[in-house]
């Protein structure tokens, strides 16, 4: 096992260099294999993660849970509406006091401007890795699976595989703008040329998109920012049709779910699957509002590796709780 990852924080892959996050994507492989064979990975024997969520989760969580169970340790679910910071403990007091109880704070907080500075403020106070677990700029954990998921279908070199990264149509809540910007983010980096796609005003964050396209620019690869769904799946050999907050239309939830009622046409058929390469595989990170972002047939069909796509999530987060928390007993 490398010690190279032996207390990092997981807060962005860009912390990380391709050397490290093939490094990760190797072990998670490995542990896919060995969870397969009932092969057993106690890689974590009696350590623990403490798991804060401030917005709900399943996959997220699940995975978590069930990760650290399978690697020898124990997590510590905390709701903090039960916890001190609903009167107002500030993150430096909780990540010392838990950085003494265990060996890993793993954090989900998405208010949109909020999240990731208390992660950062979190990481700034403990002697232990933070791990994000999804804030309001990133959510790391899931591209890691999104990159498991690609190379098992395309082999591991991704370069010049054509990725559409589009908006769509959803009315649950305004999702966090971290899942594509995670994905524009590390998709770049690997070479592949991506479409990004949504209605105007829809914007991701722009330094996020200017980041983006010099990591496109550092491994040969686009970046394109388009308003039109059926151009973006045009050809396409992964499309990524999923919903985000328009949160540069307004700042009243109200106002922008106005907005979101207008483009009710950007939704995931088959006949957009048509515009697509003919292996092009369908992604998203779920849940997906079924009937909105995407039909039932899309979703439940033979292009869609959501299944998959969420499997990896459990052995993405061994992996990277298994290379960040290996080294203190």
């Amino acid at each position: 096992m490398s010690s190279i990852l032996r207390g990092k924080d997981f807060i962005t892959t860009q912390d990380f260099d391709r050397t490290e996050i093939d490094l990760m994507l190797d072990l998670s492989s490995d542990l896919k294999r060995r969870f397969a064979t009932n092969d057993p990975t106690p890689l974590l024997p009696y350590k623990t993660v403490f798991l804060m969520f401030f917005d709900q989760s399943t996959r997220t969580r699940n995975s978590m849970e069930a990760g650290i169970t399978q690697l020898g340790g124990h997590a510590h679910y905390l709701d903090p509406s039960t916890m001190q910071t609903a009167h107002g403990e500030v993150p430096r007091d909780t990540a010392m006091i838990l950085s003494r109880y265990g060996h890993a704070i793993a954090v989900r907080h998405c208010k949109f401007k909020v999240g990731n500075s208390y992660l950062r403020s979190l990481a700034e106070n403990a002697d232990v890795p933070i791990l994000n677990l999804q804030d309001d700029i990133y959510h790391p954990m899931q591209v890691m699976a999104d990159i498991m998921t690609m190379r098992e279908r395309f082999g591991a070199n991704l370069s010049g595989l054509k990725v559409a990264i589009t908006w769509a149509y959803a009315e649950s809540h305004l999702k966090p703008l971290s899942v594509p910007q995670s994905q524009i983010l590390l998709f770049t980096r690997y070479g592949m040329d991506v479409k990004l796609a949504y209605p105007e005003g829809f914007d991701l964050m722009p330094d996020i998109v200017d980041l983006a396209k010099k990591n496109a620019e550092g491994s040969g690869a686009r970046l394109e920012i388009l308003h039109d769904m059926d151009e973006a799946f045009r050809d396409a050999d992964i499309v990524i049709p999923k919903s985000w907050g328009g949160f540069y239309v307004s700042d009243d939830p109200q106002e922008i779910m106005t907005e979101v009622r207008r483009n009710k046409d950007w939704i995931c058929t088959p006949e957009r699957m048509k515009l697509a390469n003919k292996r092009a595989i369908y992604m998203h990170a779920l849940p997906a509002d079924r009937g909105r972002e995407v039909v039932d047939e899309v979703i439940d069909g033979p292009q869609s590796v959501v299944i998959d796509e969420a499997e990896n999530r459990l052995h993405t987060a061994k992996a990277i709780m298994a290379l960040t928390m290996g080294g203190r007993s």
